[in-house]
């Protein structure tokens, strides 16, 4: 037998669990829905949502697709129904169609180590620890990757841009955004030893192996370099709760019957994708009457 290195008081053994290149996944998405008609736009960052005004005479282009969405170059899409699904953009794209503000969006950078070459035998699967309730997004993992490498981590800490993948990504608007949300600021007060925890593991590569050393003892700060960063939209209500549930939202007006904005979906949103493709669909199908 394969010599095992995770250590543990008890494990659950899940010997099918697979990885997969998700980009890989998403563009053989994107090429079905191609080959099935629709149209695939990038670098379209969307500035309104909102009924056509008038149709052209002798036109019925505003009765059959009443719904316009406008890029920020004024390009136009006309649309029967809207479904958004825009992750860090969700709350900003939703209050767009005259939704609540809330669940806000608050950014959190996770930071990942990745195992020299040579280590890469030390993890054999994922690994996952139990997750702590109260923080559904914090606990190291041990993840293989398609490449043959495997990433450790992440922490969480808080990002000062929605994109910013990088320790010195900072964008003013979405600081200031993040640090006058009340809810922000409950969750950092109530939980101000475990923030500053994953602060102190960000800065010093040594803290976040102490940690993988729990489950793996012969690691080793030696046998890892800094990796790849990944920005969580993590949605929060103004007392500081963790939204870790479905929210569904429409608007206000004639344009709430038409428009699904899809707020928050729990995690793992990627391996539940397809699960969760089927719940937007059966809320779709329930919200316009199709």
């Amino acid at each position: 037998a394969l010599p095992i290195y995770c250590r543990g008081v008890l494990g659950l053994d899940s010997p099918n669990t697979g990885i997969v290149n998700y980009r890989e996944v998403a563009q053989s998405v994107a090429t079905e829905f191609l080959e099935a008609g629709g149209t695939v736009l990038t670098e379209f960052e969307v500035k309104d949502i909102d009924m056509v005004k008038e149709s052209p005479i002798s036109s019925d282009e505003g009765i059959k697709y009443p719904i316009v969405v406008t890029n920020s170059l004024g390009q136009e899409v006309h649309c029967q129904y809207v479904v958004t699904c825009a992750g860090l953009y969700s709350d900003r794209l939703s209050q767009i169609s005259g939704c609540s503000p809330e669940p806000r969006i608050v950014p959190f950078r996770g930071d990942y180590l990745v195992l020299k070459p040579e280590k890469c035998y030390l993890v054999k699967g994922n690994i996952y620890p139990v997750p702590n309730p109260r923080f559904p997004f914090l606990g190291v993992h041990f993840t293989p990757r398609m490449d043959g490498n495997v990433w450790l981590g992440p922490n969480a800490v808080l990002a000062f841009k929605r994109e910013g993948y990088k320790k010195c990504d900072f964008n003013s608007a979405d600081f200031v955004d993040s640090v006058t949300f009340s809810g922000l600021r409950k969750l950092v007060f109530r939980n101000v030893y475990f923030g500053m925890g994953e602060m102190y593991r960000a800065c010093f590569m040594s803290a976040q192996v102490k940690q993988l050393q729990k489950y793996i003892p012969e690691l080793s700060a030696s046998d890892v370099l800094r990796g790849p960063a990944g920005v969580r939209a993590q949605a929060l209500d103004r007392d500081g709760n963790l939204v870790d549930d479905f929210v569904f939202d429409g608007g206000t007006g004639p344009i709430g019957s038409r428009v699904l904005h899809v707020r928050n979906a729990p995690s793992p949103a990627a391996t539940s994708s397809l699960a969760i493709a089927e719940m937007i669909a059966s809320e779709v199908e329930q919200r316009f009457n199709l």
